[in-house]
């Protein structure tokens, strides 16, 4: 699977596409088993994934997001979330310019929720931007592919981001992610930061991951992706 789009302007312009998917990202701390650019990963490959199904223009990913909860770590790097906003506002107004009215932002990093007031916003008038995964896709996505814990207990660098980049990115995992286990509860992440919850980074049970359930969930996604499309083209 391609990552990232390698489309020429000539196969755009052949393409002529209705609808654009925006990956973003983060770069941000995933423990010592996972790079720093791992949400932009899984955002990239679901992005892919969906592009390449439904015949859509892919974009290349927002690669630094809103993370500031993980500035503990080393690494780690953020930027406001009106930053954030006024760049999906301006990727909108190039693409409405270019005749693309309708967009779907793939979100890989949870911390992102700036986000969905943005598509909130932005459908007054009517369906014209789409956040995608929702939680029902994640949470169908995990069971098709068996995965053991909820969204909640797993919800770092764990078994389903573990097992998203064996599948589609394995040489980027390192050594160790069987021995990675930390699950507890995180009532007040967005005061205190991941910092007062995990030394290591993880929340969650990366020793589950393989790379078949990486690919299944991928798969749902994937499959599960066309209510949403449906919203924006009916």
């Amino acid at each position: 699977m391609n990552l990232w789009t390698t489309a020429t302007t000539t196969e755009a312009g052949r393409h002529a596409a209705s609808v654009a998917v925006l990956p973003v990202g983060s770069f941000e701390q995933h423990g010592s088993h996972l790079p720093l650019a791992t949400d932009t990963i899984v955002a990239s490959a679901i992005a892919a994934a969906v592009a390449d199904r439904y015949d859509l223009l892919l974009l290349p990913p927002i690669t630094i997001s809103c993370s500031h909860e993980h500035a503990a770590w080393p690494g780690t790097v953020s930027i406001s979330a009106r930053t954030l906003d006024a760049i999906i506002t301006d990727v909108r107004e190039s693409l409405q310019r270019s005749g693309v009215e309708r967009l779907v932002i793939v979100n890989g990093h949870g911390g992102n929720y700036v986000l969905s007031n943005i598509v909130q916003q932005a459908n007054v008038a009517g369906p014209q931007l789409a956040l995608f995964p929702n939680r029902t896709a994640w949470e169908a996505a995990c069971q098709h592919a068996g995965i053991v814990g909820t969204l909640h207990d797993d919800m770092h660098a764990g078994e389903i981001e573990t097992s998203i980049l064996l599948h589609v990115a394995p040489e980027t995992v390192r050594d160790g992610y069987e021995l990675g286990d930390h699950v507890t509860e995180h009532p007040h992440l967005l005061t205190l930061g991941m910092g007062a919850y995990t030394e290591s980074g993880v929340i969650g049970r990366p020793s589950l991951a393989a790379s078949g359930k990486g690919q299944r969930i991928v798969e749902s996604l994937s499959a599960s992706f066309r209510s949403t499309l449906d919203l924006l083209v009916s």
